[in-house]
């Protein structure tokens, strides 16, 4: 983990060789008979990961925990030599898609750490969990695996899955809600739904709730503002009860359309009611600048609609997760393993040295904000206005403190400086 504790660029992907450890081709093979031992099973991989977050949880005050799930396509489309690549949609399309589950903290949005990867390659799903996973058709159909999995996990609260628009499906719901799941999902902008006891359409309830909008607390008990990119707004919500009435849809494995197209067919089921909680961002003259509809089957004892919006939102650390793992950070999509195993071996390594610095991100006490201030000027990277850090300027500086801290123990650094100021005087100057 320490050798992929650092920020990687497309044309460097490799592992970083500590140098009290192994000259850097040694780690390298060391690395390569690690990632291609099949008897390291995933499951046992991610343990520490899973514990940290168990940890994590006994420490936090809210009875809830948010797990956010999310979807990641690694392109390899020119890594011929993986011959698992999986197809998405095109003939280009090729690579290895991950599926994540991140417990994240429902008191204050910090991610805790993945629970469960799963790797979708042509040869099927590889997956953390014990025991064999099947290969369902789509993302959602994966979802209700995963939920009865999280059970087990022991995490000593009750758990709300959140999810993007992909997840807006009544029949899935109706199944979610049949099994006593918490969800909360992003409605989709052409839904059909009822309300006030008759069909209307989204756009139309979210018409009928202006004069309900009020504006969300923050912490202060002022009004919560926040930056996107549209500018700096207000936070305001509004909700009400809803019913989804309509027949699900769903495809018939196999079978085509005249067209060319999946067959799908309708599946009538019982009304689901659900609350509708609308979320906004408005400038200083109550424009809109943002706007998320979202579903959940939280009570609202539990979660009011200001508490629903913001753990929405949080469902975007899984996002800022995987980007870690591939242009911000890891740069997995250059990694030269040949199958899916190994790939996905070196994600869960990889996957906890990122979280490493992510928890480093959200310690609030003094001493991580002076570790974090030397470690970006150990990085040597640029930071924005009033941007203190990043993750992948953290992994930069790690990488450079790691290797410091190694020299310091093996060899006499007071001997090294006086070496390179004698060859080196332009560069490590005296007095």
């Amino acid at each position: 983990m320490s050798e992929h504790a650092h920020a990687v660029n497309a044309a460097v992907t490799g592992l970083s060789a500590l140098p009290g450890t192994a000259r850097s081709f040694a780690a390298t093979r060391a690395m390569t008979r690690f990632l291609r031992h099949d008897g390291l099973a995933f499951h046992a991989l991610i343990e520490p990961a899973q514990d940290a977050v168990r940890e994590a949880l006994r420490a936090t005050r809210s009875p809830v925990a948010l797990v956010a799930h999310d979807w990641s396509m690694f392109g390899l489309r020119t890594h011929e030599s993986k011959a698992d690549r999986y197809r998405r949609s095109h003939a280009d399309d090729l690579g290895y898609e991950l599926a994540s589950a991140l417990v994240v903290d429902a008191d204050d949005g910090r991610p805790l750490g993945p629970m469960e990867f799963r790797l979708r390659t042509a040869a099927g799903i590889l997956s953390t969990r014990v025991g064999p996973v099947a290969m369902p058709p789509g993302h959602l159909d994966e979802l209700a695996e995963v939920m009865t999995a999280a059970e087990q996990w022991g995490l000593g609260k009750s758990l709300v899955h959140v999810i993007d628009r992909e997840a807006d499906s009544v029949g899935h719901y109706r199944a979610w809600q049949a099994r006593g799941r918490r969800f909360l999902v992003r409605a989709d902008d052409s839904r059909t739904l009822t309300h006030g006891g008759r069909e209307r359409t989204l756009a139309e309830v979210v018409a009928d709730l202006a004069p309900c909008f009020r504006d969300a607390p923050g912490a202060s008990g002022a009004a919560e503002v926040v930056a996107i990119r549209a500018g700096v707004g207000r936070v305001r919500v509004a909700e009400a009860d809803v019913s989804l009435h309509k027949a699900a849809r769903t495809t018939v494995p196999g079978v085509k359309t005249a067209g060319g197209r999946k067959k799908q067919v309708e599946v009538p089921g019982a009304p689901i009611a659900l609350r509708l909680v609308v979320t906004r961002v408005v400038d200083g003259d109550g424009a809109v600048l943002a706007q998320w509809c979202l579903f959940t089957n939280v009570e609202p004892g539990r979660a009011d609609a200001a508490t629903v919006g913001r753990w929405y939102a949080w469902r975007w650390r899984v996002e800022t997760f995987h980007k870690l793992l591939k242009s911000s950070g890891q740069n997995a999509e250059q990694w030269q393993q040949t199958d899916g195993g190994a790939f996905l071996r070196r994600l869960i390594v990889a996957s906890m040295a990122c979280l490493t610095v992510w928890h480093l991100q959200r310690d609030g006490t003094e001493a991580a904000a002076k570790l974090r201030r030397v470690l970006v000027r150990l990085s040597g990277r640029q930071m924005g206005h009033r941007v203190e850090s990043t993750a992948p300027a953290l992994l930069a500086g790690l990488e450079r403190l790691l290797a410091i801290d190694d020299l310091v123990r093996t060899e006499d650094l007071a001997e090294i400086l006086a070496l390179a100021r004698q060859v080196l005087p332009m560069l490590f100057r005296t007095g």
